[in-house]
């Protein structure tokens, strides 16, 4: 069914505005999955805080234009989904990568953390970067770490000195 103007207008609206708020996309084509499998996806991502999204392609394209993902309009071609991470850089490729596990037919056209379009075999890569959480407690690991050893040293040596 063709989409009236106005209709177009706000699909064009809504995707802007959810490119605004992202931080990462994945396009992925869907063809040959089911409406369940579809749903089943939109709801993972729902629960991981992510924005799943099938829009026409020239209307994706408008949307992309002047925006940092604006490289990824090359593989709009075909029936895409278009999945938007807005907290997290990794979250929409987790959701895909997993996804794609259970589903074959799934075929990830190309990933971008707002730096550019990003190959598709780059996925697993961007799935891998830990969470704000992870990243911050690895920082702090390292932070703490030179501490400790400073405090075991000098106790080490107030010991020796007790001792002697």
């Amino acid at each position: 069914m063709a989409l009236k103007l106005e209709d177009k207008k706000l699909v064009l609206e809504e995707v802007s505005a959810i490119l605004a708020e992202t931080v990462s996309v994945v396009v992925a084509e869907y063809r040959g999955l089911s409406v369940e499998q579809m749903t089943k996806l939109r709801s993972q991502a729902r629960d991981n805080g992510v924005v799943v999204r099938v829009v026409k392609n020239t209307l994706a394209r408008r949307a992309f234009a002047g925006t940092q993902y604006e490289d990824m309009t090359s593989s709009l071609v075909g029936p895409v989904v278009l999945v938007f991470s807005q907290k997290e850089l990794s979250a929409a490729a987790r959701i895909v990568k997993a996804f794609k596990k259970e589903n074959d037919a799934m075929v990830v056209k190309s990933v971008s953390i707002g730096s550019g379009a990003l190959d598709a075999s780059q996925l697993d890569l961007v799935a891998s970067l830990p969470t704000y959480d992870e990243a911050i407690a690895k920082l702090m690991y390292v932070m703490k770490a030179p501490v400790e050893k400073l405090a075991r040293t000098l106790a080490a040596y107030k010991e020796s000195r007790e001792a002697a």
